[in-house]
């Protein structure tokens, strides 16, 4: 029998959705433990050193904190029904989705959350923070204390009232019909079979924009399939696929990978090109290399969405997903980043992937340094 494992979570976080869905589809045995603010003094921050759900508690008592980490160590134990293609074009791709899935859908995620009407449940979510045991009245007094200042991260990520109506008209116009498409004509991303990129999907998808009441109804309405995919993937304990034969890339997914491409992948260079400005002033003094923590913002820059330009924050932890594609793309020879080409190409991501980072972001002690 499986040893069983702990998962610290909460139902309406985004990437708690990402790593509980994938424990449940490699038949992982867990325990859930809500993660209150009690959990979070007495478990969380003495067995992690960071605030940040969710986590996961083996049976060898390691705490294991950041879903794309969870995820990789948890393959290494549990290879069977792995997330990760074999082939190249395909690992590469579902390595970008989960870039854009875990970074750039974040953005209507938020929105949605905090700019329609999804109260009092969203507050009663918070509430839960304190106990889930309270009643629903109290709760939402209670959670609209600690979800009110989430509202505080929307300029952030660059959601302002000059940017909304041009990330709904992407979300709904553009990203919700493409992914809908696909999705009547395949199970998942790649094929039966989920891959890394449908877990990136699946936590903004899910945690905020399915089960949230203003944007459940719209993805309903837009978007059946993709509402049928989010039950699909909520428990895919049972699915026994396979990802598409020849390394196949669909037609369909090329409007997505082309957006990411345009629209967010400036705002990866950008940030990483500050980022290694910024190590560089930072450690000018050092007499000897060490490890750098990296700061959670490093100030501003310009993005665009649709024809609207506005500001956001630098957020130096996405270079961190921003080297997992790369670095994989990096390693291929000469011949095998020749095959990719033309898929490449065709989603205006061929020069994007000749980027070269200065200095590489890695994990110390749950933090994300450079060293």
């Amino acid at each position: 029998m499986m040893a069983t494992y702990t998962f610290f979570g909460m139902e309406f976080s985004l990437y708690s959705g990402k790593a509980r869905a994938y424990l449940r589809y490699k038949n992982i045995p867990f325990e859930e433990v809500t993660a209150t603010v009690s959990v979070y003094k007495k478990i969380i921050i003495p067995a992690t050193g960071v605030k940040f759900i969710p986590v996961v508690k083996t049976p060898y008592n390691k705490y294991l904190q950041d879903t794309s980490h969870i995820i990789d160590c948890l393959e290494v134990k549990h290879p069977e029904k792995s997330v990760y293609p074999t082939t190249n074009k395909q690992r590469l791709v579902s390595l970008l989705l989960e870039l854009y899935g875990d970074e750039w859908l974040l953005i209507p995620a938020m929105h949605y959350r905090w700019n329609h009407d999804n109260f009092p449940f969203i507050y009663q979510e918070f509430g839960n923070i304190i106990s889930p045991k309270l009643p629903k009245f109290i709760r939402a007094f209670l959670g609209k204390k600690i979800g009110s200042p989430f509202r505080s991260m929307l300029p952030t990520l660059g959601i302002s009232n000059k940017t909304i109506p041009a990330i709904e008209k992407w979300y709904e116009q553009e990203f919700l019909p493409s992914l809908d498409l696909h999705l009547s004509k395949y199970p998942f991303l790649l094929g039966s079979a989920p891959c890394i990129g449908d877990f990136g999907f699946f936590g903004p998808l899910y945690a905020h924009l399915h089960r949230d009441p203003y944007s459940g109804q719209l993805m309903q309405k837009i978007a059946p399939n993709v509402t049928a995919w989010v039950e699909r993937m909520k428990d895919a304990s049972s699915v026994q696929g396979e990802f598409l034969e020849n390394d196949k890339i669909p037609e369909t997914l090329i409007p997505i990978l082309t957006n990411l491409f345009d629209v967010q992948w400036p705002v990866l260079e950008d940030t990483a090109n500050e980022l290694s400005t910024w190590y560089a002033k930072e450690t000018q003094h050092y007499h000897q290399q060490q490890p750098t923590e990296i700061p959670r913002k490093l100030g501003t820059h310009q993005f665009t969405i649709g024809d609207v330009k506005e500001q956001r924050s630098r957020l130096p932890y996405a270079q961190w997903m921003m080297q997992r594609p790369l670095n994989l793309y990096h390693s291929f020879s000469a011949k095998e980043q020749q095959e990719i080409e033309p898929l490449l190409k065709k989603i205006n991501g061929l020069s994007a992937m000749s980027f070269d980072i200065e200095n590489q972001v890695t994990r110390l002690n749950n933090k994300f340094v450079i060293e």
